[in-house]
């Protein structure tokens, strides 16, 4: 059960009713969010807003999207969020990728892919272990401006993906 109160969805404000209504079939995870977001939905409006750009194949951004949405499957994994796992933002990734490639760190991912995936699971359990050489071993990698994206990046994945779960919009089973 939700921890707030979701709006009947014939009262939403228009952005969130757009949002609701557009969500593919079985996704009410999606019709959640825009439910749980009616007494605040400029806040959502304005976080969706930064985020598709910055994360889609044609959007803006140092890092190459690839990378990106590997990274955002690893922090859904960890995070438990069914929701962020579930959603595809970028078409080069293969199924066995999306269902298991990032949790398996023997997957053949390329050298930048697999210490990004690395990254992202050490920010995400134990950031304070990040040290100078880490950060070192990062630049041989990715540029000044790659590694600062990526950690504002892997940082909105779990920030965003835990808010989710505290909130208990997701459902285990399909409520039908």
């Amino acid at each position: 059960m939700a921890r707030v109160m979701l709006t009947e969805p014939a009262v939403l404000p228009d952005f969130l009713a757009e949002l609701h209504d557009n969500a593919p079939d079985g996704d009410w995870s999606t019709r959640h969010v825009a439910r749980a977001f009616s007494e605040n939905s400029q806040l959502l409006q304005d976080y969706l807003a930064f985020y598709y750009p910055w994360h889609r194949s044609d959007g803006v951004g140092q890092l190459e999207p690839r990378l990106k949405e590997l990274v955002r499957l690893r922090i859904a994994t960890l995070n438990g969020c069914k929701t962020c796992k579930a959603a595809r933002l970028d078409p080069t990734i293969s199924e066995e990728e999306e269902e298991v490639g990032v949790d398996d760190s023997e997957h053949p991912f390329g050298p930048r892919e697999r210490a990004a995936i690395a990254f992202a699971e050490k920010m995400a359990l134990d950031h304070f272990s990040i040290d100078d050489s880490a950060i070192r071993d990062l630049r041989q990698l990715f540029s000044e401006g790659e590694l600062l994206e990526l950690m504002m990046l892997t940082g909105q994945y779990i920030g965003f993906g835990r808010m989710l779960a505290i909130l208990q919009l997701e459902e285990v089973a399909c409520p039908l």
